[in-house]
């Protein structure tokens, strides 16, 4: 009888718990796969929005997904209108002086996709100077496009990005690797791949506002706490196939 009370009470701790937990708003870029993209329900999955969850889950709070413009995550977050943001944003001086950042919990790097018939023509990313080149609008693979070409047509989307490198419209596609290597896997046909050379390897961070240490304590603490539970291995694993 004891025991059956205690496990009510218990049961009725946890309840009120989770109800009172605070829900904070997370804005992320929904088009950037495999870190944030929406399936066919349109629901918000992706590496950025597991790493995320688990971190509130460990740290007691629970998280909503915003979808927003990568251009306005910075500013949406600097106006209070999110409370953070994580969408494979790669830690920069420049952003740095507007938003805090989290330890950082994923490393990149920028590539460059063509398509298969100018294999022999690009080699290296020197071979893309003064080529028109894709990119994504407010993102390091636009800065990159920059410096190699400064020829650089800048997309909202990814998907766009591929659309224009389809129809001759741009010679090569600028990104953060992993999505080039997402995106490259989920094409059915073998039109595009990826020059081997890397420029640069990039930090992502989680966004906060300078303002609010607490979050970013615990977002860093979390962090820690599913990199050692194995948590951080296992979100890995599902979304690129090998461990960190």
């Amino acid at each position: 009888m004891k025991k059956s009370l205690l496990v009510a009470l218990f049961a009725a701790c946890a309840f009120v718990s989770s109800a009172n937990a605070e829900k904070l708003r997370f804005g992320t870029e929904a088009t950037f796969a495999p870190f944030e993209f929406t399936d066919k329900e349109s629901n918000i999955i992706g590496y950025d929005v597991d790493i995320i969850k688990a971190i509130a889950e460990v740290e007691g709070f629970e998280v909503e997904i915003v979808n927003l413009p990568f251009d306005s995550l910075v500013p949406s977050v600097l106006t209070s209108q999110i409370d953070g943001a994580i969408a494979a944003m790669t830690i920069t001086p420049e952003r740095a002086k507007q938003v805090a950042f989290s330890d950082p919990y994923y490393k990149s790097g920028i590539s460059a996709v063509i398509r298969k018939d100018d294999v022999e023509k690009y080699v290296s990313l020197d071979d893309l100077a003064t080529k028109r080149l894709c990119a994504q609008i407010g993102s390091t693979g636009s800065n990159v496009a920059t410096k190699i070409s400064g020829k650089v047509g800048n997309y909202n989307t990814v998907p766009e990005e591929f659309m224009e490198l389809n129809a001759k419209g741009c010679e090569a596609v600028i990104n953060d690797r992993p999505v080039n290597l997402y995106f490259l896997q989920q094409m059915k046909e073998d039109a595009f791949v990826e020059i081997k050379e890397l420029y640069n390897g990039e930090d992502y961070g989680i966004v906060v506002n300078k303002k609010n240490q607490d979050l970013l304590n615990k977002i860093n603490s979390g962090l820690a706490k599913i990199k050692e539970n194995g948590k951080f291995k296992e979100i890995h694993v599902k979304w690129f196939k090998v461990e960190e």
